[in-house]
């Protein structure tokens, strides 16, 4: 992190990179006051720590940690949570041993859905990841209960009315020439299971809701990001 230079590193980086919050968040950190460096209060968004100096946030020091990014290929049945009051498999189960760092998901899958999930300690990159003003694309491979409608395609691309507002998808085609209950559909919005609620609306059963890509990680990706990337368990 700290190169050869005495310049230091800009405080927010310096946070950012102990995993607890993105740039964004230790800015609001730092204007409120909440960050000490060497137990004094900092407010200046350019200040630069050194390597001598100990960085505070409630009263816990703050030390830059090793990025890790894991990603899974997520099974049915399983929780995105890192824990769960009832005792239910999480995802967290699927990296158990793998780094001595914590990690966390970045966004969700419903405990019926499978594909790929990200899990990580960079808290910038999950902010981005998740964070609907950067519209990540996602594609999710589809199985219906039924050959869906060429009608009903036509509706999906052209946006649905949903009780929580409308819902449009980037993009939605069928995976095979004869079978029309395999679609794949490409969308930014990430509201509470849209792609279930979407075909369900038409009324269609999803039978089952892969995602195979999700911002430009696929099932193939096996690096692509600063730091120590992890290959796909399946």
């Amino acid at each position: 992190m700290f190169d050869n230079s005495e310049n230091g590193v800009r405080l927010n980086k310096y946070i950012a990179h102990s995993g607890l919050c993105s740039r964004r968040t230790a800015d609001e950190w730092i204007a409120a006051g909440k960050i000490l460096v060497n137990d004094e209060v900092v407010h200046e968004m350019g200040f630069r720590v050194q390597r001598s100096d100990e960085v505070k946030y409630e009263g816990n020091v703050v030390l830059p940690v090793r990025k890790i990014y894991v990603l899974v290929n997520k099974p049915k049945d399983m929780i995105t949570t890192t824990d769960d009051p009832e005792g239910r498999k999480t995802v967290m189960d699927l990296v158990a041993g793998a780094t001595e760092e914590r990690l966390y998901p970045v966004g969700r899958l419903d405990r019926n859905t499978t594909g790929l999930l990200l899990l990580t300690n960079d808290g910038e990159l999950a902010q981005k990841m998740s964070h609907p003003s950067y519209e990540v694309n996602k594609i999710y491979h589809v199985t219906l209960d039924k050959p869906f409608s060429k009608n009903d395609l036509r509706t999906l691309l052209e946006g649905i009315e949903l009780e929580d507002g409308a819902a449009k998808v980037d993009d939605a085609y069928y995976l095979d020439d004869i079978d029309k209950s395999q679609l794949a559909v490409r969308l930014h919005i990430g509201r509470n299971r849209i792609v279930r609620r979407l075909f369900e609306h038409l009324g269609y059963q999803v039978e089952k809701l892969d995602r195979v890509q999700y911002a430009s990680l696929t099932k193939k990706t096996y690096c692509g990001a600063s730091g120590d990337f992890y290959p796909i368990k399946k």
